[in-house]
């Protein structure tokens, strides 16, 4: 019996294939691909842009202006489907697909799904050297693109056609896994894209897609709700996993129902709305009083959805030594660290069989009650910190200010220098889902391509809210460009721009630590003539958003006012000190490397403050 096939080259097959991908979201249908991020050069324009052409209605590509902030977009836009849908990232051999490097590893440390195609070397290698290629001279099959194994959670480089048979369900298996989510990259050598194969017909039948959700184990559950039962100071740490999971009523009910407190981290930080009565704040480096002095006091820690990195843990001091840790992830690797008793499997169900073996447990009311009262005493602190009036303007008091006026279903973006933290400590969440505080990568840049990748998705999903980012002069200046991409594609953000005169965060922690100031404010930097201030707003304008200044948080809320009626990006500029205003309560120890010799007594000192915390640091692996 004959097999149907249809003949289409490498690139054609692609995305065919991906065109013919579905995923149910809640009983709707929709393309498992969003489209995709593109910049055309010769590695992919000729073949694989050929393809993508004949998609364009299903597939849409958007037009890149820089391929890590591509790859960013991309990133955006997964968070914001809650890794339900992916964007492809086309770039052309050599320094295109180089540029994506740096999105590939804040997609991997985020655990995002990001399928790239990139342009790689002729297979034939009959006209080599070609242009921009790298030659490695005992390894002629090494190039540019394996610089990606490493920051790619899939990856293969197509060396016939009939492989695309197999590459292309195992990176969508991987994009979709729960516990290996990441990005996948593809490397499309420029004459393989073009070859010809006769494809067996089925191979882009519809196919509808659901993510798998993996049961926990009974012993493990059993093991889980044992060592609950023996506490007298529980805590629940709400990780990013819970929204991903679609968990978040799960957990709310379990807290609800045991009077847990939660505590959240940084990509949990909208799990709860900011006036449950279980809510006690974020916790970690960038966290909360409240949720930092219940975590030391906790005598059993419930981990669901997190991998419990360092701004998390306080570099493993946020715990008491003694305190046990269950940890619910679908991710083996995370649900076992620092010797946690693991539940692995999905956080949904996991809450789910964890509630139905607790029995009639439920924390004492005195614990319930302490931390409640220590969470009104943070929220008085943030009511002062974001207050207005006769100081120097602060990061606090514009997060305030948007934070008073946005729309609940508005989403927030931030991502490096000084408002991840700012915006983690001070933001009061008004609904579930709408914080966008990349942190796992913490990688300069990701504000304005990332929000522009979140505001395609928010879009398609909620067109009537806004996506409003928060980005520093230093991360503006790395990376703007997405600001045209938003006018270009009617894709409407707001933006502000903190100007506090260089990276000042990083200055903070410079001299926290007893050394000068050096290098990081612009007044500062030795080689610099003659410091001037940017001008923003002009910058802005230029590529087509409506830009204005303002001098004070007054002017900022009115300013505010006027971006969400517009219709068009909005990019609102102020400066801010870069000394005065930070949010100096809320924080956790935190390790980072200080010099065991020094000629300054400052710096001396400072390091034997740093290793004074380190008796507190929790050993394990």
């Amino acid at each position: 019996m004959s097999v149907e096939t249809v003949r289409l080259t490498v690139g054609q097959a692609i995305v065919r294939y991906l065109a013919n991908q579905f995923i149910s979201i809640d009983g709707v249908e929709m393309r498992l691909c969003g489209g995709g991020f593109g910049i055309f050069g010769h590695g992919n324009v000729t073949c694989l842009g050929e393809a993508l052409y004949e998609h364009r209605d299903v597939l849409p590509l958007y037009r890149g202006q820089n391929e890590q902030s591509m790859g960013f977009a991309a990133a955006g836009y997964a968070k914001q489907w809650l890794r339900q849908r992916f964007m492809i990232c086309t770039a052309s051999a050599g320094p295109g697909t180089a540029n994506l490097l740096t999105a590939a590893a804040l997609a991997h440390a985020n655990r995002l799904p990001m399928l790239m195609l990139c342009g790689d070397i002729f297979l034939t290698r009959l006209p080599d050297p070609v242009l921009q290629q790298l030659e490695h001279y005992g390894n002629p099959a090494m190039g540019l693109n394996d610089a990606f194994k490493p920051v790619s959670r899939y990856w293969d480089r197509i060396t016939h056609p009939a492989q695309v048979i197999q590459t292309l369900p195992a990176a969508i298996a991987t994009m979709l896994d729960p516990a290996d989510c990441g990005p996948a990259f593809i490397g499309l050598p420029q004459d393989v894209q073009g070859w010809a194969y006769d494809y067996p017909a089925e191979l882009f039948d519809k196919k509808v897609h659901r993510i798998r959700r993996q049961a926990p184990d009974d012993r493990e559950i059993a093991d889980a709700a044992e060592l609950i039962k023996t506490a007298a100071c529980p805590v629940i740490i709400a990780g990013g996993g819970v929204q991903y999971s679609r968990a978040v009523k799960e957990l709310t009910d379990f807290a609800e129902s045991r009077q847990i407190p939660v505590i959240e981290t940084i990509a949990g930080r909208a799990n709860l709305v900011h006036d449950h009565p279980l809510n006690i704040g974020p916790v970690g480096v960038t966290g909360s009083d409240s949720a930092n002095t219940i975590a030391a006091k906790a005598d059993v820690i419930i981990a669901v959805g997190t991998r419990l990195q360092d701004f998390t843990t306080g570099s493993w001091t946020a715990f008491d030594k003694s305190a046990k840790i269950i940890s619910i992830n679908a991710a083996r690797h995370d649900a076992s660290k620092h010797m946690s008793l693991p539940v692995v499997g999905d956080a949904k169900l996991g809450i789910r069989a964890l509630d139905a073996a607790l029995g009639r447990y439920h924390a004492p009311t005195g614990w319930t009650t302490l931390a409640q009262a220590e969470r009104q005493d943070w929220d008085r602190y943030v009511e002062a910190n974001v207050a207005h009036g006769n100081r120097p303007n602060s990061y606090a008091q514009a997060i305030g200010v948007v934070n008073a006026l946005c729309d609940s279903r508005d989403r927030v973006v931030t991502a490096s220098g000084g408002l991840p933290a700012e915006v983690t400590a001070n933001w009061r969440t008004l609904d579930i889902g709408t914080v966008d505080v990349e942190f796992g990568f913490s990688c300069m840049g990701y504000e304005i391509a990332g929000g522009w990748g979140a505001r395609i998705a928010q879009m398609e999903r909620e067109p009537e809210s806004d996506t409003i980012v928060l980005v520093g002069d230093g991360a503006y200046l790395l990376m703007n460009s997405d600001i045209y991409s938003s006018v270009l594609t009617d894709k409407k953000l707001i933006v502000l721009v903190l100007d506090n005169g260089g990276f000042a965060v990083i200055n903070k922690l410079q001299t926290n630590t007893g050394n000068e100031s050096f290098n990081n404010l612009i007044a500062d930097c030795p080689t610099v003539a003659e410091p001037f201030a940017v001008d923003f707003e002009a910058h802005a304008a230029s590529m087509g958003a409506i830009a204005e200044t303002v001098a004070n948080p007054a002017e900022l809320a009115e300013a505010f006012k006027r971006a969400k009626a517009s219709q068009k990006t909005h990019v609102i500029v102020m400066k801010v000190d870069a000394h005065e205003g930070w949010t100096l309560q809320g924080h956790t120890w935190w390790e980072v490397g200080t010099p065991e010799v020094s000629g300054s007594a400052r710096v001396r000192a400072a390091h034997a403050e740093q290793e004074s915390a380190r008796a507190r640091q929790r050993k394990g692996v």
